[in-house]
């Protein structure tokens, strides 16, 4: 049996999809029937359906508001409530994934990727709550996989892709920062890619992954294929331009070489939009 938490979630919402798909058998939760931050309700959600395997899903991923206000509660989601689905999934012996971010590398122009094994050196309190995530995993349960991932859309929930289209119904130009380099992550190829390692244990072994789509962007140059055959002006600025609240890394490019390893295929991020945008069409 699947479990799988955040399952409202953007992410989630995908991969209930293509479990559904693939008519395999899965528990979603949420807060109402699930409060991960509360230890007593998730050891006694795990006890009466025993997964096999556990998707954690569930974060608390407003970036700008984990600053300030929204800290403690990022804190408590993504730090204690990690912590929590860790050990319950290691108590009822189940194979644990967890979905990470490009958000825990500083974001320093490198020579090359940014591979697995790179030291995580988050600038902001996202990244670093997501990062503590991770060790509580690494701690906690003897099976996991983290996941790595990055500007992640798709056709469920709020993202860039949505929020570009919006911004151009109503702007004649739309200023988009050009100084961020990374990967977008289609959803649909990060759900193909969990339940992948999750029927192929022997081709993929336990431990951190990069999971995005191929090639690189900077945020202009995603912009540009999302309006591409449209009449609005999409303008590159820099990162000071466009003052954030919470630090963004300027280069998150992580290295797909692992996951590919595995046998996986990995389509262009160009591909995965064309594909995602005909979907909501």
């Amino acid at each position: 049996m699947i479990l799988l938490t955040g399952g409202n979630g953007q992410l989630g919402r995908e991969l209930r999809f293509l479990l559904d798909e693939r008519k395999m058998e899965y528990v979603t939760t949420d807060i109402a029937n699930m409060d991960i931050t509360n230890e007593a309700a998730v050891k006694a959600k795990f006890a009466e359906i025993k997964p096999d395997i556990v998707f954690h899903l569930a974060a608390y991923t407003a970036v700008d508001k984990a600053e300030d206000e929204g800290r403690e509660l990022a804190y408590k989601i993504n730090v204690e409530g990690t912590q929590n689905i860790a050990q319950a999934a290691e108590a009822v012996g189940a194979k644990l994934f967890y979905i990470s971010t490009d958000y825990v590398f500083d974001g320093a122009l490198k020579d090359g990727e940014y591979l697995p094994e790179d030291s995580p050196n988050p600038q902001n309190e996202y990244g670093r709550t997501k990062r503590l995530g991770e060790e509580a995993v690494m701690k906690f349960s003897s099976k996991y996989y983290i996941i790595r991932t990055s500007w992640v859309f798709g056709k469920y929930g709020h993202n860039f892709v949505f929020t570009m289209q919006k911004l151009a119904k109503e702007h004649a130009e739309i200023s988009v920062v050009n100084d961020q380099i990374g990967r977008p992550t289609w959803t649909r190829t990060l759900a193909e890619f969990i339940i992948y390692a999750a029927e192929h244990e022997k081709k993929v072994s336990y431990g951190i992954y990069h999971l995005s789509n191929d090639n690189t962007a900077t945020w202009y140059e995603f912009a540009k294929e999302i309006l591409k055959g449209t009449d609005v002006r999409v303008v590159p600025i820099t990162s000071e331009e466009f003052p954030q609240k919470a630090k963004r890394p300027q280069y998150s490019v992580m290295s797909l070489e692992k996951a590919k390893a595995t046998g996986f295929v990995v389509p262009t991020w160009r591909e995965a939009l064309s594909k995602m945008i005909k979907a909501i069409q």
